[in-house]
């Protein structure tokens, strides 16, 4: 699988650098008069480049180009051995989800009750609530934090003073390293009703002072909107890292035919990023079902379990604080067969509108 995720990566990269070569060999400008309007001959039709033909090789000539590569497979083998060990192997105690586990009689002793936990679940008053506040806040998560990286990226590198541009980055980046934790200290001290930042604004606008954190109402936007904050800086080192391989010369003959800066954004660097957006696009909804739960946690109280108990939360506290093993489990397989037929399912649409796709 790990493999197969590098193989995909080094194709989309070999296929982005097609782009860039079909960009600079159909690059023409139609002029009119006076006006110089930009064109790039086929620009939307650069994602219909082909993509290198797949010559089937023999598995002695498989061998010898893995043995060639030796150096890449030692690399990558920690890797492997981490995920094999501490995430492969731990998997057989999901049978625990059909059965009632008891730790005295361990996995494979205690009883087989099928799909009863399953059943229990969605019978039960809570089990869509649950659904809908990890579905809700995972959208508006995705809604209002996938395009700021984007947006920031393409930002960034348009700015042509260095000093200026390498200060607003670190600036943006910081709050990526600030823990969790203090975070949500921090939005808890803003947001006080007695001594918070924002109240005492507040108060001075002839406002009352708000409760915001104990409003199920502002949870969501709290948490998606700190988290933005928290996160949109780091995110666009991703997007730079594609942006850097925009041929220079496409830009320049751009501008000496008068195309805007608009429009070389979007005719230029907006398509050498698809790929990338896409990828990270099918691996987000792949985790659409996984909330932070540290996050959620923490900025939890008895006052705003309407909308901020989750499927994390929730499993926890019944599996660790209720020591309900095999219910929490049940529910645990529940979220990741949903995380996995997302994935597969937006991987799937993205193989059929274009040619990425990350599995």
């Amino acid at each position: 699988m790990i493999f197969h995720i590098l193989y995909k990566i080094e194709l989309q990269v070999k296929k982005t650098a097609s782009r860039l070569n079909g960009l600079r060999a159909r690059f023409q400008i139609q002029s009119k008069g006076r006006e110089s309007v930009f064109m790039a001959q086929d620009v939307a039709d650069t994602s219909r480049v082909a993509p290198p033909e797949n010559v089937k090789k023999t598995f002695k000539e498989r061998l010898k180009q893995a043995g060639s590569n030796w150096q890449l497979y030692v690399m990558i083998f920690p890797v492997v051995l981490y995920f094999f060990v501490f995430a492969y192997i731990p998997m057989y105690g999901v049978q625990i989800a059909f059965k009632r586990y008891m730790p005295i009689h361990g996995i494979w002793g205690s009883p087989w009750v099928g799909l009863q936990h399953f059943e229990r679940f969605f019978n039960s008053y809570y089990s869509w609530d649950l659904i809908w506040n990890t579905i809700s806040l995972s959208l508006y998560q995705l809604i209002a934090g996938f395009p700021a990286p984007i947006i920031l990226a393409l930002a960034f590198n348009e700015m042509k003073d260095g000093f200026y541009k390498k200060f607003v980055q670190t600036v943006t980046y910081a709050p990526h390293f600030i823990s969790v934790v203090v975070i949500v200290g921090m939005i808890t001290s803003f947001l006080s009703p007695s001594s918070g930042i924002i109240n005492v604004f507040l108060n001075k606008l002839g406002f009352e002072s708000y409760a915001f954190m104990e409003d199920p109402r502002w949870f969501r936007s709290i948490y998606v909107w700190s988290g933005v904050w928290q996160s949109t800086g780091y995110g666009t080192v991703i997007y730079l890292a594609a942006l850097s391989g925009v041929d220079t010369q496409l830009h320049e003959a751009a501008t000496i035919d008068g195309a805007s800066r608009l429009q070389r954004l979007w005719h230029i660097n907006l398509p050498v990023l698809v790929p990338t957006m896409v990828i990270l696009l099918i691996m987000n909804f792949g985790g659409i079902m996984e909330v932070g739960f540290e996050k959620v946690l923490l900025m939890q109280n008895p006052l705003n379990l309407a909308t901020s108990n989750v499927i994390s939360t929730f499993t926890y506290q019944t599996g660790l604080l209720e020591a309900q093993y095999s219910y929490a489990a049940a529910i645990g397989l529940f979220n990741a067969a949903i995380n996995s037929t997302m994935l597969l399912l937006v991987n799937w649409i993205s193989g059929k509108l274009s040619d990425t796709q990350l599995i």
